[in-house]
Parts: structure tokens; sequence; C-alpha cells
């Protein structure tokens, strides 16, 4: 079963990412756990807590199907040893918020070397960050993304997500979370049959499908092998309805949170209606 949903908004109580999923008809979803423009975040309370599971409960939200985004300041393979010391505790702490809010995945960008270290160092590094987590958490996943490459970006090739993979010491706990948009501008055309059938090949033969925990699901709005991360509306984009035909044929991307980003909210429920529709 595939199981469709967005990065909804838990403004106003994180319970409330729970009843928007609802209300556009989704079975899973993404948040965000904090501001993810800030360092900082006042600690979760119990009330908080119990609101939010309570939440999921009424509306059948299991955790394996609620994929938490990490802030975007955090750069677990920065150069500088405050910058990372600043990421890896941000990181860390937004792994316990998982932890006790009895969620089992943290989806984050990896990083950036931002020109100032090797890609090498820059992978170990984030590797180190993320072992370094999990030795202070329990029952939550690392889960990282793929990138468009902008900029000074890591992880846009599969090859660097193995990397990263192979270096973290309890496999269990590590998984990765495939844009579709970031992968198109990275140059893997998933636009075409013969290019998604490609695609997917090269990422079971170096990253392995055993560590998909999610995806999203965007059109891209600058073409194949752009390096440009921007996302578009399904069907609006350059990697057009095709892709996303295939995907909800697919099993192997059955029981995963599958979740929009696209840039028109007012659109989710359509765009969810018609993945179904496709599956």
């Amino acid at each position: 079963m595939k199981y469709i949903g967005a990065h909804v908004s838990a403004q106003g109580g994180l319970e409330n990412a729970a009843i928007n999923a609802h209300a556009i008809g989704a079975r899973a979803f993404a948040l965000f756990t904090k501001n993810q423009r800030q360092w900082q975040a006042p600690a979760l309370t119990a009330k908080s807590i119990e609101a939010f599971k309570a939440a999921c409960a009424q509306y059948g939200y299991t955790p394996n199907h609620i994929l938490p985004h990490d802030s975007y300041l955090i750069n677990l393979g920065h150069p500088e040893a405050d910058g990372l010391e600043k990421s890896r505790q941000s990181f860390i702490h937004e792994m316990q918020r998982c932890e006790a809010l009895g969620l089992t995945m943290l989806n984050f960008h990896p990083g950036s070397h931002l020109r100032a270290i090797d890609l090498d160092t820059c992978l170990t590094r984030i590797a180190d960050s993320i072992n370094m987590a999990l030795e202070q958490t329990n029952g939550v996943t690392a889960v990282i993304e793929n990138t468009a490459g902008q900029g000074s970006n890591v992880g846009f090739d599969f090859a660097h997500l193995a990397a990263i993979i192979d270096r973290v010491e309890d496999k269990s706990r590590v998984g990765v979370c495939i844009d579709t948009c970031h992968a198109y501008a990275a140059g893997y055309d998933l636009a075409t049959d013969e290019g998604f059938a490609k695609t997917w090949q090269e990422f079971d033969n170096i990253v392995g499908f055993n560590y998909l925990r999610g995806m999203h699901l965007n059109d891209a709005k600058k073409g194949l092998g752009s390096r440009v991360d921007r996302h578009d509306s399904l069907g609006k984009g350059i990697l057009g309805t095709r892709c996303f035909e295939l995907l909800m044929q697919d099993p192997r991307f059955d029981n995963i949170p599958l979740i929009l980003e696209t840039p028109d909210e007012t659109l989710w429920a359509q765009e969810i209606e018609w993945l179904y529709s496709l599956a």
C-alpha cells in the first residue's frame, strides 16, 4: 500500500500536523518538531507530547509513516569546529525530540563542505555526526536525504550516500530519503521509463533498497543535471508526470512515507488524490 502525504504545518501545536494531514487526505506526513530557522527550541512538555500522540492515534498515523525533518541550519559536515559542534548538538537534540514523541525517523540534508575541506573529509564528518547522535538516542533512525548538489552541498551522488552509510556503525538505524526533484537536478533521469529503471537499478546497486525509508515527491523547475534545487507542483515542472505514474505502480515504494514538498499547498489534497488514483 502507498502512504502519501505532505510536509504540513505544526504551527500552534505539534498535534496540528496530524490534523492538517488528515484534512488533505494524507496517509503519511512530515513536520518540523521545532522552528526550522532557529537553533534552540523550548523543551517538549508532557502535555505537548501527549497531544501529538493522541492526534496521531485518532487519525491513524503510525511512526512508520511520519517523516520529521530537521532544521535547515544544521550542517553535519561543517568544515569549522564551532559550526560542526553547534550542528551536532542541534541534530542530537532533534533526534531526542523525535524519541520523546515516539517517532522512529529523522530526515536531514547531509551537509556541505563549503569548499573548505575535501569531499571525503566532509562525508566522514557527517558519518561521525550520525554515530554520535545514535549513541545518545534510542529507536530513531537517521534518514539521509539526497540533495540537488547546489553550491557545495554533498549527497547528490548515490555514492555519497553509500559512503556515509558505510561509515555509520549501527546500520540498522540509518537510511535514506530520495527526493525526486533533487535526483533529477543531480542528473538522474527519472522522467522517462528507461531513465527511471536505470536510476533505481543504480540506486539499488550502490545504496540498496533496504535503506530506503521514505521519499519526497516533487516536480522540478530546472532541468536534468542543473544542480538547482527548485521544486514545482506535480505535472507543472520539467520532470513531468511519468515519474510519478511509475512510482505509484511500483511495489518497491510501498509502506514508506511518500511526502509532497510541492510549493502550492492549496494543491496538496488534489495532488494526493491524483497520486492515489495512479496506485
